[in-house]
């Protein structure tokens, strides 16, 4: 792979090179901040290629692509697409922005940084958009489904999170992989009786978040909360922890992620456990539900 360092650059440029600085990052990033001369395309984009074709039409062209710099891997992956889509004259300028600026070297753009939105307050869980996803197996297959939210809320004071709560409505509770019409209403007549989830009695699940420790170390797309709480279901109470991703759209709404699993033979469901049982053979059924909460939420 073929590399350039800052000052090796800067001679380039100011020799007047025929080159194309090409920077990798979003547009927002460019308009705020790029070396002189740059032009963009985005490669985090699935149209990255098509975009630097109608900037670079002749793949002999020498490029220079940068991003943010070690250890972000933006340039290298630009640099591998670019060759692999047929371009020769390809170079990693590897340190990037945070190389440049750290030689002293001017850059273009507004310089203006973008402040993350400030969604202080309290917000109403919109059961509309909100969904859970629940995944239930066996040794030999699984079955998946949704269940409704039928409410909840979300308190950020400070910038951190304070508090959360949902309610799922176990009357809502569906299967998505069963096609026959006739085994999927078997199935969720199963679901709702008291081999599992007793609907009639206990018609929502509730969680309630009683603290919510920050992930100072987690990077983006991965849980940077841990709410510390407590589920109820078929009327019982158990402790529950969730590793969750809590974001703020913008200052009105938020959204949150977290995929766990429960055991639902804590809470009285213990039909077809291998624990409860004996001789089950193919009867048996995993002592686990996975679940998939995807909240979103507006500022009351």
């Amino acid at each position: 792979m073929q590399t350039i360092t800052a000052p090796e650059l800067k001679a380039l440029i100011e020799a007047k090179a025929p080159i194309t600085l090409l920077h990798v990052l979003p547009d927002e990033h460019f308009a705020q901040q790029h070396l002189p001369g740059a032009v963009n395309a985005c490669v985090y984009e699935m149209a990255f290629l098509s975009s630097v074709a109608e900037l670079v039409p002749d793949k002999a062209t020498s490029v220079v692509v940068y991003g943010a710099g070690d250890p972000s891997l933006d340039s290298s992956v630009a640099a591998e697409k670019l060759r692999s889509a047929g371009y020769t004259q390809v170079t990693d300028f590897r340190g990037g922005l945070t190389e440049w600026i750290g030689q002293g070297f001017a850059t273009d753009g507004h310089g203006r940084t973008s402040e993350p939105p400030c969604a202080d307050g309290v917000f109403q869980v919109d059961c509309d958009t909100s969904i859970v996803r629940w995944t239930g197996r066996n040794l030999f297959n699984h079955h998946s489904g949704t269940v409704k939210l039928a409410g909840g809320q979300l308190e950020i004071a400070n910038g951190q999170l304070q508090g959360a709560r949902f309610s799922l409505d176990m009357n809502s509770i569906a299967c998505e992989d069963l096609a026959d019409s006739t085994y999927n209403a078997m199935l969720i007549r199963h679901l709702r009786d008291e081999d599992f989830f007793a609907v009639d009695h206990f018609p929502t699940a509730d969680f309630v978040c009683e603290s919510a420790v920050a992930i100072a170390s987690a990077s983006p797309g991965l849980p940077n909360h841990t709410l510390l709480g407590s589920l109820t279901l078929r009327g019982v109470t158990q402790p529950l922890s969730i590793p969750a991703v809590i974001a703020a759209a913008d200052t009105d709404h938020l959204t949150g992620q977290a995929q766990f699993e429960i055991d639902r033979t804590q809470f009285g469901s213990h039909y077809g456990s291998g624990r409860l049982f004996a001789f089950l053979g193919k009867h048996v059924v995993n002592d686990h539900i996975h679940l998939h909460v995807k909240l979103h939420a507006k500022r009351s």
